[in-house]
Protein backbone atom coordinates (compact mmCIF):
# COMPACT_ATOMS: atom_id res chain seq x y z
CA UNK A 1 0.00 0.00 0.00
CA UNK A 2 1.27 3.31 -0.47
CA UNK A 3 1.07 6.52 1.17
CA UNK A 4 1.86 10.69 1.23
CA UNK A 5 4.38 11.38 3.60
CA UNK A 6 5.74 15.28 3.83
CA UNK A 7 9.63 15.32 3.14
CA UNK A 8 11.71 18.37 4.79
CA UNK A 9 15.25 19.48 3.43
CA UNK A 10 17.57 20.94 6.00
CA UNK A 11 21.24 22.50 5.07
CA UNK A 12 23.10 20.72 2.23
CA UNK A 13 20.07 18.29 1.50
CA UNK A 14 17.59 21.82 0.76
CA UNK A 15 20.73 23.16 -1.44
CA UNK A 16 21.41 20.07 -3.47
CA UNK A 17 17.52 19.80 -4.40
CA UNK A 18 16.56 23.41 -4.32
CA UNK A 19 13.53 22.74 -2.14
CA UNK A 20 12.80 23.27 1.25
CA UNK A 21 9.80 20.50 1.19
CA UNK A 22 7.87 18.09 -1.10
CA UNK A 23 5.04 15.31 -0.57
CA UNK A 24 6.16 12.49 -2.03
CA UNK A 25 4.32 8.52 -2.34
CA UNK A 26 5.73 5.81 -0.95
CA UNK A 27 5.27 2.11 0.57
CA UNK A 28 4.05 2.81 3.66
CA UNK A 29 6.26 -0.72 4.30
CA UNK A 30 9.53 0.53 3.45
CA UNK A 31 12.87 0.29 4.83
CA UNK A 32 14.81 3.11 5.47
CA UNK A 33 17.42 2.59 2.91
CA UNK A 34 14.30 2.33 -0.01
CA UNK A 35 13.24 5.24 0.91
CA UNK A 36 16.45 7.43 0.37
CA UNK A 37 17.07 5.14 -2.76
CA UNK A 38 13.74 6.93 -3.91
CA UNK A 39 14.77 10.24 -3.02
CA UNK A 40 18.37 10.09 -4.65
CA UNK A 41 16.34 8.56 -7.79
CA UNK A 42 13.86 11.94 -7.43
CA UNK A 43 17.26 13.99 -6.85
CA UNK A 44 20.39 12.68 -8.07
CA UNK A 45 22.77 15.24 -6.46
CA UNK A 46 21.44 13.66 -2.85
CA UNK A 47 24.63 11.05 -3.45
CA UNK A 48 26.96 13.39 -2.28
CA UNK A 49 25.37 12.58 1.39
CA UNK A 50 24.40 9.54 1.11
CA UNK A 51 27.15 8.34 3.66
CA UNK A 52 26.41 11.02 6.48
CA UNK A 53 22.94 11.91 6.17
CA UNK A 54 20.19 10.75 8.54
CA UNK A 55 16.36 10.52 8.25
CA UNK A 56 14.16 11.67 11.21
CA UNK A 57 10.74 9.94 10.70
CA UNK A 58 8.06 11.49 13.18
CA UNK A 59 11.36 13.11 15.14
CA UNK A 60 13.22 9.95 15.31
CA UNK A 61 16.17 9.09 13.86
CA UNK A 62 16.45 6.53 11.77
CA UNK A 63 19.75 5.20 10.37
CA UNK A 64 20.45 4.23 6.69
CA UNK A 65 19.46 0.57 6.90
CA UNK A 66 17.35 -2.63 5.94
CA UNK A 67 15.19 -2.05 9.35
CA UNK A 68 11.41 -1.42 8.10
CA UNK A 69 9.62 1.83 8.93
CA UNK A 70 6.20 1.78 8.83
CA UNK A 71 4.91 4.88 7.47
CA UNK A 72 1.06 6.30 7.92
CA UNK A 73 -0.48 8.69 6.08
CA UNK A 74 0.82 12.31 6.35
CA UNK A 75 4.03 11.41 7.93
CA UNK A 76 7.21 13.76 8.44
CA UNK A 77 10.10 12.73 6.94
CA UNK A 78 13.10 14.57 7.78
CA UNK A 79 16.72 14.32 5.85
CA UNK A 80 19.52 15.60 7.95
CA UNK A 81 22.47 16.10 6.17
CA UNK A 82 26.08 16.42 8.30
CA UNK A 83 26.34 19.83 9.74
CA UNK A 84 29.59 21.47 8.71
CA UNK A 85 32.16 21.79 11.62
CA UNK A 86 34.24 25.24 12.17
Amino acid sequence: MNTEVSVLYFAKSAELTGLKSEIITVSSNVTSAQLWQHLEEKHPRLTVIRDQVVLAVRQEYVPLSEQPLTLREGDEVAVIPPLSGG
